[in-house]
């Protein structure tokens, strides 16, 4: 009996050790679902985020190009009046002008 009794022995401990690592297997199975959850929110969470600032970016974007386009109608509207105005050696030979022709207005009253 004593003899089998030993492989008895021998079949609940290997069965026991099996169960042992069988469970150990489980919960590292279990830890490993976990983390890859959490990973997984993780990346959908940074996804939104990244989706929310280009679209923001992209809003930005628009506004910029939008005061640009301002900008150069105004420099534009800017530079054809510059080009009407009259620059002051100009206005100095008009006045010098004036000056020759004014002794001539003050004889005729």
């Amino acid at each position: 009996m004593a003899e089998e009794s030993q492989p008895e022995m021998d079949i609940n401990y290997l069965l026991s050790d099996f169960s042992t690592k069988l469970r150990d297997i489980e919960e590292k199975q279990r830890l490993i679902k976990d983390r890859v959850l959490l990973i997984g929110e993780n990346l959908v969470n940074a996804k939104e985020e990244s989706v929310q600032e280009i679209s923001s970016l992209k809003i930005r974007t628009e506004h910029i190009e939008k005061e640009i386009e301002r900008i150069k109608d105004t420099l534009s509207s800017l530079i054809e009046e510059i080009q009407n105005l009259a620059r002051k050696s100009e206005l100095e030979i008009l006045q010098r002008q004036f000056k020759m022709f004014q002794p001539l207005a003050k004889k005729r009253v």
